[in-house]
Parts: structure tokens; C-alpha cells; sequence
């Protein structure tokens, strides 16, 4: 049977910055992948931002790691030259009745520590977005956009150079404790048994599947999960806005946004569509709801200008109509499993929070 010190079961960027984090401890680590490409789940479906942490409740892991995360992600990118912009933000009101939202938004993020937001009246917000329609703007200056597949390339490259070992189409079977650690049957070419002294999971959409594989683990420690599918349309022609335009949150998420790519081409989304299986599939029939909501804050929006993109499905705690659940980090103090961390719910603004979930963990053990 192989022996290792430490093993990350999900190869998305949560996975490889927690592995990058152990192994350049000097920590001996392999990453274990069921697909045969690296990031192939949430981490390549989003919409590839750097959020600033308005959202979040104060003192929430979201909150907190976000903030932290946004300050490591753009210092990382700067000095491994990682594709990235720190465009800007614009969460508009297009109705009065919405400006007590803006403002709780402000309140919510400077609480959380987010050190630049300034309210923006319709004519300021306008004069350096002529396309937009608003009453008013939240502008977040430090909002921005990454690469996330040249992020994850990088944070495995550091991984590798630090001695760690990835290993793709390696699923987890099953697993077991002993008195030496964590034993995991792991499929693949060929398969194998692994035995580590610590375990992390990060397997995303996947965590509490990979967790119910587990023996010993009580049952009741796995938390529900939801399905919560976003949507992508892309823009036919030049996008007319230089920052991302944010509405209002709706239940379930932010609204459909615009967001910008590092070409400068702009897509829509995503939008809130609950689903009970993994299917990635952008039904055309969609676009209908997309031009109402963005016409709301871009009334010019051409008729035929939206195509179907992609979509992503974001990994939930909570079923639709319940509060938003922060990230859920469960140790042995929660499960009573030694050597075992089960990462749960990490959704947006887990690609921000990243290298900040990583030094978390890393500390942690």
C-alpha cells in the first residue's frame, strides 16, 4: 500500500492552492482527480471575477476570506504575471425603490473591511458608462477579472515545483480509517490504496458524495446539497460598457450581470435556475428572461444580440428561498475523524477566496 503524508481529493482551484499551500510547507501531497483534466467543474464555470466581499454577512468565512483572498489573488497575479484586470464595479439601482439596497450594500461592505465604495449619483455613473440606465451606482473600484485557467496552471506548476504529485482519472472509491491514518481505494489505471495522514477534500459539487464514501464518517455530518445552475449568454458585437455592471442580488444570487472577459467581450449571467443533476446544457429558450433584466439597466440592448455561452452550477447548502450558507469547514472536531478536512458549499466567491481558504487550511493542520 503507498504512504503519503497528505492527500487533496479535487483537482478545481480550491484543490490545487490548499495542495500548493501544503506542499510548499514541505508537505508530501498528491492531488486526486476522477476527470482527466484539472479544474473541468465550478472553477472553469463562472464568471471569472474578483469580487471585492460586498455581499457577505460581517464575520462570515465568505466575508473574511474574500477581503483576504482579493488582496493574495491580485499580489499572485502581479508576480507570476497572470492575465488579470482591476476593471471596476457598478451595482446600479434602476428604481428608487432599490436605493435602500445600495446602501445596505455599502454598509455591508465596509463592514467587512472592502476599503474603497462610493456612491455614485445617476449623472456621475452615467457620464463614464453613457450605455447604462440607472438612478444610482455602487462603484468597487477594486472589483475585477482573472484568467482562472492560467490561475489554476500556475497554482499546479507551483504545487509540482514544491514536490507534489497530481494525479488525474484517479476517482475515490471508497475510504476507511485505521490506526495509521486514511485509507482511500482510488480508481484508475491502475487503481490503487492510498494511506495518509491527512485528508483533505475539495471536490466541489462533489464534496458531499465523496464524504459519503467515507466509513466511520456519521452521516449526519453531510450537509444537504443543492443545485444551483447559472446560465451564460454571450454578446454579439463590441460590448459598450469598459466596467462590470451589477444589478441588485436576487435570491439565490447576483442578479444577471455583465461581466467583461481580457478581450473586452462582454457575456450575461448567470441567472438562478434550480436543477437535480449536472447537465450544462444553456436551453436557448432562456434568452427571453436575459433581455428583460438587462434591458432593465441597458434599455439599448439590440434584439437577436445574445447567444447561448456556457453554464455553471453552483454547489449549495441551503434550498432555494433559504438564506445564503457561508463555506462550511468541518474537521475533526466536527466529525471526530482525525486527519480529515470536508470542504462544503464553496461556491462564489470561492475563485476570490482561494488562496485565502488555502492559508486557512494550511494553518489549520
Amino acid at each position: 500500500m503507498e504512504q503519503v503524508d497528505c492527500i487533496v481529493i479535487g483537482a478545481g482551484v480550491i484543490g490545487l492552492a490548499v495542495a500548493r499551500a501544503l506542499a510548499g510547507r514541505g508537505r508530501e501531497t498528491i492531488v486526486l482527480e476522477k476527470e482527466r483534466k484539472t479544474g473541468t467543474g465550478t472553477s472553469s464555470r463562472n464568471s471569472e471575477v474578483i469580487h471585492a466581499g460586498i455581499y457577505y454577512p460581517a464575520e462570515s468565512r465568505k466575508a473574511q476570506w474574500c477581503v483576504r483572498g482579493r488582496h493574495l489573488l491580485y499580489e499572485y497575479c502581479a508576480r507570476r504575471g497572470i492575465p488579470h484586470r482591476r476593471c471596476g464595479k457598478y451595482i446600479v439601482a434602476t428604481s428608487s425603490a432599490q436605493l435602500d439596497v445600495l446602501e445596505h450594500l455599502r454598509g455591508s461592505g465596509r463592514a467587512n473591511g472592502v476599503e474603497r465604495l462610493d456612491m455614485l449619483g445617476a449623472g456621475q455613473a452615467i457620464r463614464c458608462e453613457p450605455a447604462l440606465h440607472c438612478v444610482a451606482a455602487l462603484h468597487s473600484p477594486d472589483t475585477g477579472i482573472v484568467d482562472s485557467h492560467a490561475l489554476m496552471l500556475s497554482l499546479q506548476g507551483d504545487f509540482e515545483a514544491a514536490g507534489g504529485m497530481l494525479a488525474l482519472g484517479s476517482p475515490v472509491l471508497e475510504g476507511h480509517c485505521d490506526a495509521d491514518g486514511i485509507v482511500l481505494h482510488v480508481g484508475g489505471e491502475p487503481p490503487m490504496d492510498i494511506r495518509a495522514n491527512l485528508v483533505v477534500n475539495a471536490a466541489g459539487l462533489h464534496a458531499q458524495e465523496t464524504a459519503s464514501r467515507l466509513r466511520g464518517l456519521a452521516p449526519s455530518t453531510i450537509p444537504p446539497l443543492y443545485f444551483a445552475k447559472g446560465n451564460y449568454y454571450g454578446l454579439t458585437g463590441r460590448s459598450p460598457f469598459t466596467r462590470l455592471i451589477y444589478p441588485v442580488p436576487e435570491p439565490g444570487g447576483l442578479g444577471v450581470h455583465l461581466t467583461l472577459d481580457l478581450g473586452g467581450q462582454a457575456r450575461f449571467g448567470p441567472d438562478v435556475q434550480w436543477v437535480d443533476s449536472l447537465d450544462y446544457r444553456v436551453d436557448p429558450r432562456r434568452a427571453d428572461a436575459f433581455y428583460a433584466s438587462i434591458r432593465r439597466y441597458w434599455p439599448a440592448l439590440p434584439d437577436g444580440a445574445l447567444h447561448p455561452a456556457y453554464s455553471g452550477i453552483r454547489p449549495k447548502l441551503g434550498k432555494p428561498g433559504s438564506d445564503a450558507a457561508d463555506f462550511v469547514v468541518q474537521g475533526p472536531a466536527e466529525h471526530g475523524i482525525p486527519g480529515l478536512i470536508n470542504l462544503y458549499g464553496i461556491e462564489s466567491p470561492g475563485l476570490t477566496a482561494s488562496l485565502a481558504i488555502a492559508e486557512a487550511i494550511a494553518e489549520m493542520v
